[in-house]
């Protein structure tokens, strides 16, 4: 039985590929992503970097998925086998290691702050009033202090002339 990979799988597997670096080679990567050693050199060799890049460019990588497209995933994935996973991610054109990152998103993320009722939220109202009141007093007064100041200085500058 002969496996089909997707486009975006291919994708992914091949950039992995030619950014590999000295120290790995096309074996260790083939093990990464599960696919045989002929299989990746046959793709590799069909594909250049750039031809990769271009076709990437227009993939939808992983990091672009919404958040209610990582949820289904999730909810599509839960409870499938090794194999099966493998096999939903080389479809989707993922890695099952991002749906274990998106899992830990969903359950490390906090649930949204309960809204304040009644009584609460009018002692919240006023309290605002009272310092947006205090707010514009203050600014008042340092409006006022600036001014003094101004004439301060103009009255000094113009007592030294009228002496000189």
């Amino acid at each position: 039985m002969r496996k089909q990979y997707s486009d975006a799988f291919i994708e992914q597997a091949l950039i992995k590929v030619f950014s590999r670096g000295e120290n790995r080679t096309i074996r260790d990567v083939a093990q990464e992503v599960n696919v045989s050693y002929q299989t990746l050199k046959n793709w590799s060799k069909r594909k250049t970097l750039d031809d990769v890049s271009a076709s990437a460019a227009k993939e939808k990588r992983p990091q672009e998925w919404q958040r209610d497209q990582k949820l289904g995933a999730l909810m599509e994935t839960h409870g499938l086998g090794e194999e099966a996973l493998s096999a939903w991610c080389r479809e989707h054109g993922i890695f099952p290691h991002h749906l274990d990152s998106w899992r830990q998103e969903f359950i490390t993320e906090q649930a949204p702050a309960p809204v304040p009722e009644g009584r609460v939220l009018k002692t919240l109202k006023n309290e605002n009033d009272e310092l947006k009141a205090e707010l514009r007093r203050k600014d008042k007064a340092l409006a006022e202090a600036a001014a003094l100041l101004v004439l301060q200085k103009k009255f000094r500058a113009l007592w030294d002339t009228e002496d000189k």
